[in-house]
C-alpha cells in the first residue's frame, strides 16, 4: 500500500510477508481456535481493549491488524462509530468481510488491505486507533507507533493488545510448557498442521519480542510517538497485555 499521494503499492517488509504467509491458512477457523488456544482469554482481552477505546466516545475508528474483524465488530456494537479495519492478509480480510456482513454491520465497517507502517489515510483522520497482535510482525515497532499516531486526531485514544510473558517465574514456566508443547499439539489435533505450525512459532516469538522490546522500551516508544498518559494492564496471569493512551495536543 502507499500514502494517499503515491499511487501503487509499496513493497512489503520481510516481517509483513512472513505474517501474511503464517496466517494464510487460518481464517476459516481463526476466531474459534483463538478462543480455544488462549483458554478463552482472547475475548476478555478484546473487551478490555474495546473498553479503553469507548471512553473516548469516537465517531470514526481505525482498527489495525483487524484480521477477521473481531475487534471491529465489537467496537461497532459498543459505539456508534464508523470503523475502518486494515490488514495485510487478504484471506483474513475476506473472512472478516463475511463476518461483518453476517453481523449486519457492513454499512458501518469497511475493511481494506493496508500496511500498518504506511497507512493510506490523512493526518488526524480518526478519533481512535486500535491494534491487536501487531508489533511483533513489523520491522520497526517504534516507527509503526508513530504512523498509527499520525492518523489519530489530537486528544484521540489509542489502545493495543498482544500476548505477554508472565513475569512470575512459576507462571512463566507453565506458560512455556503450554506454548511450546500443549498449544501446538492441541492446534494440530483440533485444526490441522497449519495450526501446529503457528502454535510452535508463537511462544518463542513472543519471548524474543519482549527481550528486544521490554516494557520500559515500549512505554518510551508510545511516548515518542506523541501518546501521553500511557498505561498498561497485564491480564490472565501475564498471558495478555493491553496498553492505552491518548494523543498529545498539537
Amino acid at each position: 500500500m502507499s500514502p494517499m499521494a503515491e499511487p501503487g503499492p509499496a513493497a512489503e517488509s520481510a516481517e509483513n510477508a512472513f505474517a501474511a504467509n503464517l496466517f494464510e491458512g487460518l481464517p476459516r477457523r481463526y476466531d474459534r481456535m483463538a478462543e480455544v488456544l488462549s483458554l478463552r482469554q482472547n475475548g476478555r482481552w478484546r473487551r478490555e481493549l474495546v473498553r479503553h477505546i469507548v471512553r473516548f466516545k469516537p465517531t470514526r475508528i481505525l482498527d489495525v491488524a483487524t484480521g477477521t474483524a473481531g475487534v471491529a465488530i465489537a467496537l461497532a456494537r459498543a459505539t456508534e462509530a464508523d470503523i475502518v479495519g486494515v490488514d495485510i492478509s487478504e484471506p483474513m480480510l475476506e473472512r472478516g468481510k463475511q463476518r461483518v456482513y453476517d453481523a449486519g454491520l457492513d454499512q458501518r465497517i469497511h475493511l481494506e488491505k493496508a500496511r500498518a507502517e504506511e497507512l493510506p489515510f490523512p493526518d488526524a483522520s480518526f478519533d481512535a486507533v486500535s491494534f491487536t497482535y501487531l508489533l511483533r510482525y513489523v520491522a520497526d515497532p517504534a516507527a509503526t507507533l508513530v504512523e498509527l499516531a499520525r492518523v489519530l486526531r489530537p486528544h484521540g485514544g489509542m489502545a493495543g493488545l498482544d500476548f505477554f510473558v508472565p513475569p512470575n517465574p512459576v507462571w512463566r514456566a507453565g506458560w512455556r510448557l503450554y506454548t511450546r508443547g500443549l498449544m501446538p499439539a492441541a492446534g494440530r489435533v483440533l485444526a490441522g498442521p497449519t495450526w501446529w505450525r503457528v502454535g510452535r512459532f508463537l511462544g518463542p516469538n513472543i519471548e524474543e519480542f519482549y527481550r528486544r522490546w521490554p516494557m520500559h522500551r515500549l512505554f518510551e516508544a508510545w511516548r515518542e510517538a506523541g501518546i501521553v498518559d500511557v498505561e498498561d494492564r497485564v491480564m490472565s496471569l501475564g498471558g495478555g497485555l493491553v496498553m492505552w493512551g491518548r494523543k498529545h495536543h498539537a
